[in-house]
């Protein structure tokens, strides 16, 4: 789904681009951040952690883990910004991680370096036909 034109609300900019500038990423250079947002409206933040074997973790993963570990299990928004004018997606990885705790509703933005809303998808766009709990037999 296209953005094009719209906007990301200021203060979401503002803790997008501090979480970013606190990457540790001195291998590739290319600092992430990510912000999600629970269905109780509570946000977290995460940034790229990379590591000298080249197994980092993502902001994205960052972000969902810090979520979790607060005791929710909804994303409602995710948004991601990258060192860029182009679009930081989500990994694949990163793709599977937000499906576990998306649904239907929830949006992933995706905003360039200044902030400004490059893309936004649904789950379905992001990751069409996706694996998830549900198809899982208990």
């Amino acid at each position: 789904m296209s953005a094009a034109g719209e906007t990301v609300a200021a203060e979401i900019v503002s803790a997008l681009v501090a979480v970013r500038a606190r990457a540790y990423s001195p291998y590739s250079n290319h600092p992430v951040g990510a912000m999600v947002e629970s269905d109780s409206g509570a946000r977290y933040f995460g940034a790229n952690v990379e590591v000298a074997h080249y197994k980092g973790l993502c902001a994205e993963a960052s972000a969902i883990a810090a979520m979790v570990s607060a005791g929710e299990r909804r994303l409602r928004h995710v948004y991601v910004i990258g060192p860029g004018e182009h679009p930081c997606t989500p990994c694949g990885d990163c793709r599977q991680r937000i499906r576990e705790f998306a649904d239907a509703e929830t949006r992933i933005h995706v905003v360039d370096a200044r902030g400004r809303l490059l893309k936004r998808y649904s789950m379905e766009e992001l990751l069409p036909d996706a694996f998830g709990p549900e198809n899982l037999s208990h």
